[in-house]
């Protein structure tokens, strides 16, 4: 599952370096926490969502496939501040 979201991520941002996925999964439930560059994020969400959804709609067709519940979640990271010198 991983690298079916990480496949299509990376096509989808500009900054295709800096993609970050992982998993967090129990026996019937995977969720994929996914983190990209602040710009990239709403290449990522889409107009109104409609690129997210249709992931995640690509996402839980595979899962449903292989007997799993997925869930994909985007995750902001915080901001890093700059160091003083």
């Amino acid at each position: 599952m991983k690298e079916f979201v990480e496949y299509i991520v990376k096509n989808l941002v500009d900054n295709p370096d800096k993609v970050r996925i992982t998993e967090v999964g129990g026996t019937h439930t995977l969720i994929i926490e996914l983190a990209v560059d602040k710009g990239d994020i709403g290449k990522i969400i889409g107009k109104k969502g409609k690129t997210i959804n249709a992931i995640r709609t690509l996402l839980m067709s595979v899962a449903s496939r292989n007997g799993i519940r997925v869930s994909l979640e985007i995750i902001e990271e915080p901001k890093q501040e700059a160091a003083t010198v």
